[in-house]
């Protein structure tokens, strides 16, 4: 299992790992080092830390990269490989195809910045990459996380209809993440997520802004970390100016998100598009109303005016509207976070993601055979 962040493979893969490792299967994960890759470590994984440039185009980097994958699966010799974000896909699938492994299974979490990138500094580099899918992908599985995304692939003939799935999310622990009352007092509003600008996190500020200056009493706050690797990144700076106007408050990166949650009253993501998006999964399992944007991935997790309410993308009036009426509106938070709670059960259970999952790998394998 190859992923661009030892943070990815321990949030939103472990139990996938737990699950291969119980049932006797020989697992390596794959990422460059970081500080999550120890901790997998501990827990009793091999990982292996593997160079990989995030932001680099340089094109003799990317060859680079390539022979050292090359020398890896050589030695390694693995039965079935796991390629999660668009570079461990190209790079792997490239030489997986070079050494003739035939069970390969690409997953596309999302379609990333550079698809929802505007203007044509980035149009090269959108066709280069969609030529390397529809070159690469040809005699790979492919696992789609919402159906428009899958949409757009088989429309641009960067994947075969035969060979892709959907598989919605990597699923959320429902033992872990579980209902609990709304705290006393003013309401807390969250938006847990990488600070990206795309995350809507400008547009979150601007709503809290709204409602601040219309009188309503309200906390809002940033649960995560901004990500220097990646160019819509919100700068610590800026949240700190924010932080220090107390439009909102930034609480940094947490670990106990089950907690966070149960300290909150809605959970907000207005974001421009998603793979689906874990934050959202594991705020419906904990029984708490949703306000996000009517764009894919986000719209898989939210029914309108059932578990939450759905807004315009780059909208933040309509963004402060639908806050607002959360907000005034206690009995309909309560009565919506119970259909979150029902629907995380019955689509997204982390037990469910696994065998559908499992199923494919099999599928793979079968095939080879």
């Amino acid at each position: 299992m190859f992923a661009n962040t030892d943070w990815y493979l321990y949030n939103f893969r472990l139990a996938q790992a737990r699950a291969l490792c119980e049932r006797g299967d020989e697992l390596v994960l794959l990422s460059p080092d970081g500080s999550y890759g120890p901790r997998m470590c501990a827990l009793g994984f091999r990982w292996l830390p593997f160079p990989l440039a995030r932001r680099s185009l340089n094109p003799l980097a990317g060859i680079q990269t390539v022979f050292r994958l090359l020398r890896l699966y050589r030695q390694e010799k693995p039965d079935l490989v796991h390629h999660f974000t668009v570079k461990c896909v190209l790079y792997g699938s490239l030489a997986s195809h070079l050494l003739g492994i035939r069970s390969i299974v690409n997953s596309v979490t999302g379609l990333g910045y550079v698809f929802m990138a505007e203007g044509g500094a980035r149009r090269w580099l959108r066709g280069l990459i969609e030529f390397s899918y529809r070159l690469l992908l040809r005699h790979t599985w492919v696992i789609f996380q919402n159906p428009d995304d899958r949409a757009v692939f088989l429309k641009s003939r960067l994947a075969v209809p035969g060979r892709s799935a959907l598989i919605r999310g990597s699923g959320v622990d429902i033992q872990r993440f579980f209902p609990r009352p709304e705290p006393e007092g003013l309401p807390l509003v969250i938006l847990p997520a990488r600070l990206l600008w795309d995350k809507g996190v400008g547009e979150f500020v601007a709503a809290a802004r709204s409602l601040q200056t219309r009188g309503v009493r309200a906390r809002f706050a940033l649960v995560g970390d901004s990500d220097d690797q990646n160019p819509a990144s919100v700068h610590p700076s800026q949240l700190q100016a924010w932080e220090k106007e107390a439009v909102i408050e930034w609480w940094g990166w947490k670990d106990n998100m089950d907690e966070v949650y149960a300290q909150s009253s809605i959970v907000c993501l207005p974001s421009y598009r998603e793979g689906l998006p874990k934050t959202l999964i594991e705020a419906a399992a904990c029984g708490r109303p949703i306000v996000t944007s009517d764009v894919p991935g986000c719209r898989e997790v939210v029914r309108h005016g059932e578990n939450g309410l759905l807004v315009p993308v780059r909208d933040s009036g309509a963004l402060a509207e639908a806050l607002f009426d959360l907000l005034k509106n206690p009995t309909l938070r309560s009565e919506m976070g119970i259909h979150s709670r029902a629907i995380a059960e019955k689509e997204f259970s982390v037990e469910l993601v696994i065998s559908q999952t499992f199923a494919l790998y099999q599928a793979c394998i079968n095939e080879r055979n």
